[in-house]
């Protein structure tokens, strides 16, 4: 994967003293990108606040980003075009990769429709760093828990660009793991998230 340079020329990286691997030592886990993508009303949100929960009770450093409260700091200024999307994920992933380098567990919650966008994401971070959950649920359970109604907008055309309806999503070909959102139990959801957080070795089993 080619990484674009950055603009900025006169920048030189600084290295810490307090490094990632000293971090995650006294957290007692490692760091690590757990990635939800999925349609919209598919549950991810849902289900990452729910393993974070998990999470936290196992007296764990973790951070959910979601998508909606995203939108309104960082990524603010940013429409939903695909040119928008890009920029929306890379911005989210070089957050994630921040947050896992200082040792936390950081569960993202976006659509995140497009395969390449999710994949250079995890071309930032070494194998094993970046574990992508597919939230699986047809597109008539999720407009059936569409409680903010924009299915129906989009459906009638009062919004441009939505995943599903008006723009594609990509499902993941190969995720670490598919959870069936749309008809799964949400306790089951979460114990086959975390199931795979630990056999990746990013919390121990004890």
């Amino acid at each position: 994967m080619t990484v674009q340079p950055p603009t900025s020329t006169n920048t030189v990286w600084h290295h810490a003293t307090v490094t990632r691997a000293r971090r995650e030592a006294q957290n007692n886990h490692r760091g690590a990108i757990i990635w939800f993508t999925g349609l919209s009303g598919a549950g991810k949100s849902t289900l990452a606040h729910a393993v974070e929960e998990e999470l936290h009770q196992r007296g764990c450093r973790t951070f959910v980003l979601d998508g909606d409260n995203v939108r309104h700091g960082l990524c603010g200024d940013l429409g939903f075009s695909a040119k928008d999307r890009i920029e929306n994920i890379r911005r989210i992933g070089e957050v994630a990769k921040l947050f896992m380098e200082a040792g936390v567990i950081v569960l993202t919650a976006f659509i995140s429709p497009f395969r390449a966008d999710r994949e250079r994401v995890r071309g930032m971070v070494e194998h094993g760093d970046f574990i992508e959950i597919f939230c699986d649920s047809t597109i008539e359970v999720c407009e059936s828990r569409d409680v903010k109604g924009i299915y129906k907008k989009a459906r009638a055309g009062q919004i441009a660009d939505f995943t599903g309806i008006s723009s594609p999503y990509e499902a993941p070909e190969n995720p670490e793991i598919t959870v069936n959102t749309g008809e799964a139990e949400l306790d089951a959801c979460v114990q086959q998230v975390i199931d795979k957080i630990m056999q990746r070795g990013v919390v121990s089993s004890q």
